[in-house]
């Protein structure tokens, strides 16, 4: 995928100067990552920050009896492994390809260079300030929504308000997800399967027509 178009469509590089999206594709690196694969483990020392280009990444942390706590699923366009750049040298998280994916890497040592300019740097942490807004946000809805309710919620996050979705993701790693047992989602999709609001079959899955546009009215009143 062609660097420049990707950081004039990023919600976080599209605010940058069309000089400081030049600057950032100057120094990207691009790497293939195929289903599975993974980039980088808790812990393990970085010299790189990421972009997604394709595909889905996902961040999780490993707590001590070998759970994986999912912190994000990615979607082209957006920025991880930003830490080593600041804070310290280590990952605080591992990332792991979902499906084949690329990536550009930003080496740290050139992007520190490109941080002593003012105008780039004063971006950058504005959009560093949007993203931390949006983990903050991520954990208020882990603990106060149900788990139906993160299911659409996730759905319409990562995909789009559809009535017919192409899921590229497994239904383990879709239950991860939204901070769910594997057991817990198929019962909720045989619940949503039984009273005509979904259905899962195969890679498709299909909501019933007007889904959206209710759930929409229902909220607001």
């Amino acid at each position: 995928m062609n660097v420049h178009e990707l950081l004039e469509e990023s919600d976080f590089f599209r605010t940058l100067s069309a000089a400081g999206r030049r600057a950032v594709a100057s120094i990207c690196v691009p790497k293939v990552l195929r289903k599975r694969e993974t980039l980088f483990r808790e812990g393990e020392q970085g010299h790189s920050m990421f972009i997604l280009a394709q595909g889905t990444v996902q961040l999780f942390k490993s707590s001590e009896d070998g759970k994986e706590v999912v912190i994000k699923l990615l979607r082209p366009g957006e920025i991880f492994g930003e830490v080593v750049l600041f804070e310290q040298d280590r990952f605080p998280v591992s990332a792991c390809a979902l499906t084949p994916a690329q990536v550009f890497l930003l080496p740290r040592r050139q992007f520190d260079c490109l941080l002593q300019e003012e105008a780039f740097r004063r971006d950058f942490i504005a959009m560093l300030l949007a993203k931390q807004r949006y983990l903050a946000e991520r954990i208020f809805r882990l603990s106060a929504l149900d788990v139906e309710q993160r299911f659409f919620h996730f759905l319409r996050e990562h995909y789009g308000e559809l009535e017919e979705y192409s899921i590229d993701l497994t239904k383990r790693d879709f239950a991860a997800a939204i901070d769910a047992l594997p057991e817990t989602l198929s019962r909720l999709l045989l619940k949503l399967r039984d009273d005509g609001t979904a259905a899962w079959d195969g890679q498709t899955l299909s909501l019933r027509r007007g889904f959206w546009r209710d759930r929409g009215a229902g909220a607001a009143s």
